[in-house]
């Protein structure tokens, strides 16, 4: 049988990982189940990067606000229910996981930041704000696993996004407007999606697009089940139909989705 650690051996971990983050410039305090923050004897403002994932923190700790250097911050499974407006201090901020809270809103402050990346998956969130649209560096956006009705149109001003995980929402509708990014992964699966807009001919770079368990008509079910060329050679006929696609490039633009690769599983 496994010895269970002392509490002893257990704080001196701890101590162990605080001293390191002095040194180091990176505070790793995953999964310690903690519930307060532990640093506030040590000077910890040149951290760049800091994992606090897995304990049991029910807001961001203010002086987490306060590492003005920080670039990454993974706060992955814990209870948070608030992101503070403390946090538009990090503006070195590029990664933000904040997956597996209680959020029931993403604040409009938070795409103040240079994110890059910003994982919300698994939380409440009902909706996306539309200052997103500010977010001009975001290259990968999570917002998988909430209760999200609509996407904002502003979405299509994400010029850098090349991954969206939508997957597992209340979506019913696709905005136009991503058809303008640069998309190289979608996932819209196991929302209430009927159709892919025809305007989504133009993602041109996509390479995964995952829209299982999606009560699909425009595609019907029949062509989407039979893979990427066929998807995408259907929303070019309907462009050509409704004239938004210049079917002199039909047979170039059909080549160039065989480097799609679809799911239905």
């Amino acid at each position: 049988m496994q010895q269970q650690q002392h509490p002893l051996h257990t704080a001196r971990s701890l101590e162990r990982a605080l001293e390191d983050a002095v040194c180091s410039g990176m505070f790793n305090i995953s999964g310690r189940k903690l519930r307060d923050y532990p640093g506030l004897n040590y000077d910890l403002t040149d951290t760049t990067q800091a994992d606090l994932s897995k304990n049991h923190f029910c807001e961001i700790p203010p002086e987490v606000c306060m590492f003005a250097p920080l670039e990454s911050l993974n706060l992955y499974h814990n209870c948070i229910k608030v992101v503070p407006e403390a946090i538009i201090n990090l503006q070195m901020l590029t990664y933000l996981n904040i997956s597996r809270n209680q959020l029931s809103v993403l604040p409009k402050f938070l795409f103040n930041l240079p994110l890059k990346v910003l994982v919300v998956s698994n939380n409440k969130l009902p909706s996306i704000p539309e200052e997103i649209g500010k977010a001009k560096d975001l290259m990968e956006l999570d917002i998988s696993c909430n209760e999200i009705q609509v996407l904002p149109a502003q979405m299509g001003k994400l010029l850098a996004l090349r991954e969206l995980n939508i997957r597992r929402n209340c979506l019913q509708v696709l905005p136009d407007e991503l058809s303008d990014l640069p998309l190289i992964r979608l996932d819209f699966s196991c929302n209430k999606i009927t159709e892919i807009p025809i305007s989504y001919h133009k993602l041109k770079q996509l390479q995964h697009i995952v829209l299982d368990n999606n009560p699909m008509q425009s595609p019907p079910a029949q062509v989407c089940l039979k893979g990427k060329i066929h998807i995408f050679k259907y929303l070019n006929l309907q462009a050509c139909l409704f004239g938004s696609f210049n079917c002199d490039d039909f047979g170039s633009h059909l080549t160039k989705t065989h480097q799609f690769t679809i799911s239905t599983n």
